[in-house]
């Protein structure tokens, strides 16, 4: 009986670190999610008032961007490390062989 109780305490260990832990994991993502929150909501503040401004100007409003450019932007937002080519032939799905990154790197 001893034995079992002590596997009982044992797992109950094991649990309560996994719950502390994922606990701490749960706080870092919701900072990271209210971060993620603020730069769309100003950036989508930012994209109305200058659409707002075009109007104003009765200039025709900018082009939409290519295609993979948010993208690409949203990769550099979150990264504050230095990035690769292949991070970001990995990121649009372009595959990351050597003989594909050269591809990504040269301007279109």
């Amino acid at each position: 009986m001893r034995q079992l109780l002590d596997k009982i305490e044992a797992r109950q260990r094991l649990v309560r670190e996994t719950v502390e832990r994922l606990r701490e994991q749960i706080t870092e993502l919701t900072e990271q999610l209210a971060a993620a929150e603020k730069t769309l909501e100003r950036l989508e503040i930012t994209r109305e008032t200058i659409l707002e401004l075009v109007a104003e100007d009765g200039t025709p409003p900018p082009e939409p961007l290519p295609p993979g450019y948010r993208e690409i932007l949203a990769l550099f937002e979150q990264n504050t490390d230095r990035l690769r080519a292949k991070d970001v032939c990995h990121t649009l799905g372009t595959g990351t062989p050597s003989r594909d990154i050269p591809k990504a790197c040269a301007p279109s």
